[in-house]
């Protein structure tokens, strides 16, 4: 045995922790290799590693090239191990690439003996758990390690929401000129066995499609002359999305718009094909695309009901096949807005037409388009100012609509707010200049009650009616904000005036309810990572509800580094993440109505770890905010 070995991996972190006789045994395997200078040893995501490396003289790099750039370059030098996590984390697959910059000897230890001297020592194992989630938040690395956990679920069709259409649309498509006849078009469509047709005018240009479901709604069921022309019939304009989207953005199109095809283009507007909702049904029963048709053809509440309850095991489906918090906030959304629109229209034609221009306003965390699995309504009622004696008359008509709506919600699952902030309270159901006053009056006197109304209020949307009615309030918000920077202070102080739940030494810190012991509320860190691009949205205008595109947006202005963006954003995502998954769990495997209390114990050591590095990142951007908002404003 060489005893120089053993001693200097006795000097190697984590190796050091070992019994010596475990540290020998190591020794006797490893190999020694020598390599000169500006030698490529591994390249990211290509490179299979049979052994973990450890440098034994010399100086290595270690980065990932995304677009020809280095990102996380680091250096390795004596003492430095290099592989740990690739065989760990990345089915052994390089997660970076890796090169020597001077002339670099390594030792080498098979695979097998440290993935056994993991199985034997947690302590050994943790040390590269704790580096893997130091980088966890950080995009590049991120999408690397996700990359291999993506490949093996690709079995699943859930799995293909994160594809780019490219990958899954049909590039044979059928094209007719706009002036063909009906009769002809639907000819081409059964000669080519296509469904739908995509017409041209003079100049060759798309204009219109031609859909099997416009030949049975609109021909067959009206005995529509089948020798006009088909531009009479064919659906436009064209919808249309880039072959760059991703399945989820076709989804969510489809979704909104109640169609089966999708035309796919090129950067340049050019049609390459049709993508249809046969491409993109991700699950027997369990498609967003399914479910969301099934609401817009119920009615009766009944049958929204019944659909509603579909929501948390389509949910637990898609997290099960990796699909992002993102994408599931964004579903979750767009059905709770196809419900709240099918009863609105419901209850505005029982009442007969509104008396004056309204907009039934989405608060809170459905106005985020973050909306969980824990369901319960924000929501409010803007209506304009009518001439003197009409107001009792307007004033009734919008209180019963709010009523009707908000109780018709709580039926299906969306139950009441408890602090009743709902169109159904007079309080909340007001014309445009009472709105006005309301948010001048938070923004000036800032007093508690006034920034619990400004976090909700202010992440406001349009969720029925008249959206000019939206854009007029969120107008004179940016104006009111303008003039006055005292609101930023107060909004500041009270945001940095709550901690992430970690103590002096990072560990969690947990508390004890009367469901739960030892547990935390994710809601309320999460909360502080959506006040943070909140204010900043608010000082630079940014007219976004949503937290991820709040940041985005501060990225692209230049307020956010890249970095800071990385970091927040999959802090953000983690998060919610693991609130969904929870939700899921207790409503579709439990039976419990669904809480945001989480139970680390519950959660692997990873998660864990990546849950202190989150709020980590909190406190950061916190300590950001002081700064930032110190010079600016004014914060002692």
């Amino acid at each position: 045995m060489n005893h120089q070995t053993v001693d200097f991996l006795s000097s190697v972190e984590p190796f050091d922790m070992l019994p010596e006789k475990e540290i020998a045994t190591a020794a006797q395997s490893l190999s020694h290799a020598g390599f000169p200078a500006d030698r490529t040893l591994f390249v990211q995501n290509k490179s299979y590693l049979n052994h973990i490396y450890i440098v034994s003289s010399g100086k290595l790099e270690k980065f990932i090239l995304e677009e020809e750039s280095k990102k996380l370059c680091e250096n390795l030098r004596e003492k430095s191990i290099y592989g740990g996590l690739s065989v760990l984390f990345n089915k052994s697959i390089s997660i970076r690439t890796v090169r020597t910059l001077e002339e670099s000897k390594l030792y080498l230890l098979p695979k097998e003996h440290f993935l056994d001297i993991c199985a034997r020592y947690p302590e050994f194992i943790q040390h590269f758990a704790r580096d893997f989630c130091s980088h966890m938040l950080q995009a590049p690395y991120q999408a690397l390690i996700t990359g291999s956990m993506d490949d093996e679920k690709q079995a699943s069709p859930t799995a293909f929401l994160n594809l780019k259409l490219r990958d899954v649309f049909s590039r044979e498509f059928a094209s007719c000129s706009e002036y063909t006849s009906i009769k002809e078009a639907a000819a081409l469509m059964r000669d080519n066995k296509k469904s739908a047709v995509v017409t041209m005018n003079a100049l060759d240009q798309s204009v219109g499609l031609l859909t099997d479901n416009d030949l049975r709604s609109k021909v067959v069921s009206r005995n529509y002359p089948v020798h006009n022309p088909v531009k009479e019939i064919a659906s436009r304009p064209l919808i249309t999305l880039s072959q760059d989207s991703q399945v989820f953005e076709a989804i969510i199109l489809m979704m909104k718009h109640n169609v089966k095809h999708l035309v796919i283009t090129d950067d340049w507007d050019n049609v390459l094909g049709i993508a249809t909702e046969q491409d993109l049904l991700l699950a027997q029963g369990r498609s967003p695309v399914y479910l969301m048709r099934e609401i817009q053809m119920a009615q009766t509440l009944e049958e929204l009901k019944h659909r509603q309850l579909q929501v948390p095991g389509m949910i637990k489906s898609l997290l099960d096949s990796g699909a992002r918090a993102g994408h599931l906030n964004r579903i979750i959304t767009e059905i709770s807005d196809a419900i709240l629109k099918k009863i609105a229209a419901w209850a505005t034609e029982e009442m007969g037409p509104a008396p004056a221009r309204f907009a039934f306003m989405i608060l809170g965390s459905e106005g985020r388009r973050e909306q969980t699995l824990k369901t319960d309504q924000d929501n409010a009622i803007v209506y304009d100012d009518v001439e003197q004696g009409r107001e009792k008359e307007v004033r009734e008509y919008f209180l019963e609509l709010g009523d009707r709506i908000c109780t018709r919600l709580d039926e299906v699952g969306f139950s009441f707010c408890n602090f009743g902030v709902m169109a159904r309270n007079p309080k909340w159901c007001q014309p445009l200049s009472q709105w006005k006053t309301y948010f001048w009056d938070w923004i000036h006197q800032v007093e508690p009650e006034d920034l619990l109304h400004s976090s909700i209020f202010f992440d406001f949307r349009l969720g029925y009616g008249d959206k000019r009615m939206v854009s007029d309030l969120r107008q004179y918000l940016a104006a009111s904000l303008g003039k006055w920077k005292g609101f930023f202070r107060h909004f500041a102080e009270n945001a940095l005036y709550f901690k992430p739940p970690l103590d002096f030494f990072g560990n969690l810190v947990l508390k004890n309810t009367k469901e739960k012991k030892n547990c935390l509320d994710i809601k309320q860190p999460m909360q502080l990572l959506v006040d943070f691009p909140r204010l900043y949205a608010l000082k630079y205008f940014i007219a976004e509800t949503n937290t991820l595109d709040r940041l985005e947006r501060l990225r692209q202005q230049g307020a956010l580094s890249g970095q800071d963006f990385d970091e927040l954003s999959h802090a953000y995502g983690f998060m919610m993440l693991l609130r969904l998954s929870h939700q899921a769990r207790m409503i579709v495997d439990e039976g419990k109505p669904p809480d945001n209390l989480i139970q680390p114990r519950m959660l692997t050591y990873i998660d864990r770890q990546s849950l202190k590095e989150a709020f980590k990142r909190i406190r950061t951007a916190q300590g950001k905010m002081r700064m930032e908002l110190t010079q600016d404003i004014g914060i002692s």
